[in-house]
């Protein structure tokens, strides 16, 4: 199973981060380890080794069989849920290896990173997965909002780009990119990732 995570796929997002907001010639893809995969409600425990990490709330594609340089018109094929899910990210850290031009690896892929919530059939959403909104409560608040209509690479295209490169297998999941309003997790908080009007995410920090 392999975890792929979207760097800068929403543009208010980058602009928070220091980024232009053009669009950039291809997707920025990373991975993530097994390892990072975080499911069925378990804490998240923040690493000894961050001062501060990030939630990141996004859409999770799921991939429901096997596929290699798939054209975006048939990829809709090739995934059959999706849920809210957090990269969580060691921010301090990613500035660091930013700086001196190093992979992401460390910041991003850490066990427990990839948190999930529980998968909704595509057949059951009602609408196209580039229609869905979806945010993140932490304590009862809202802190961050997306639309996925505002991705700049669609869920079809990210899924055609990265089959170029990589094999899909079912099981795989893709993290499509966060939006804006990106911000720090503590200790005892309490998380909620909803899908228009349904939560399928909740855990607690520790």
């Amino acid at each position: 199973m392999k975890i792929f995570g979207i760097g800068m796929n929403y543009t208010e997002h980058n602009k928070e981060l220091g980024e232009t907001l053009y669009k950039r010639e291809a997707p920025v893809v990373f991975t993530k380890a097994d390892s990072a995969l975080l499911t069925d409600g378990r804490p998240f425990f923040i690493p000894d080794f961050t001062q501060r990490c990030d939630y990141e709330t996004e859409l999770v594609v799921r991939v429901n069989r096997l596929g290699r340089s798939i054209a975006p018109r048939f990829a809709h094929r090739y995934y059959d849920a999706v849920t809210v899910g957090i990269d969580f990210t060691a921010r301090d850290l990613q500035a660091r290896l930013r700086q001196q031009g190093l992979p992401w690896d460390l910041c991003k892929g850490f066990d427990g990173s990839a948190a999930v919530g529980r998968f909704i059939p595509v057949e059951n959403l009602g609408k196209s997965v580039q229609e869905l909104r979806f945010h993140l409560d932490i304590n009862g608040q809202t802190v961050q909002q997306g639309y996925t209509a505002d991705m700049t690479y669609s869920v079809d295209e990210l899924v055609s780009f990265i089959s170029n490169y990589f094999t899909l297998k079912t099981g795989d999941l893709i993290f499509t990119g966060t939006p804006v309003g990106v911000g720090p997790v503590h200790i005892d908080d309490h998380l909620e990732g909803w899908l228009e009007e349904e939560k399928v995410l909740e855990m607690n920090v520790k």
